[in-house]
């Protein structure tokens, strides 16, 4: 099954996740870590200690499907703050699987006037 990332609301903890846990603590963790709720149908992300590892949970129609991704080199861009959750977009979540880190992209001024 291929994830329809256009369509769907894309959601990542931002810091490490316990990568022990399944479907029954990433739901969990959604739920109350992300104060979100897990049965909406959006896509939850999490990542490993090291980086290495990335887990999306989503709800589908009938139960949940856990989807994951291990780098055998090289490592995810994530975000270190412990901070809410974070919305992406689907070119976001491209990127994040390619490895470009987004993340610390630089961001767009706004001046009302030239000193």
């Amino acid at each position: 099954m291929k994830i329809d990332f256009e369509t769907t609301r894309i959601f990542i903890r931002p810091g490490t996740t316990d990568m022990r846990k399944a479907t029954n603590g990433l739901s969990s963790m959604a739920q109350t870590a992300m104060e979100m709720d897990p049965f909406s149908g959006s896509i939850y992300l999490f990542c490993s200690r090291d980086r290495r590892l990335l887990k999306a949970i989503y709800w589908d129609r009938n139960g949940f499907c856990l989807w994951q991704k291990r780098l055998e080199r090289d490592r995810f861009p994530w975000p270190d703050t412990e901070e809410k959750a974070q919305e992406l977009r689907a070119e976001e979540v491209a990127m994040l699987l390619d490895g470009i880190d987004f993340f610390h992209a630089h961001r767009a001024l706004s001046y009302g006037k030239a000193c």
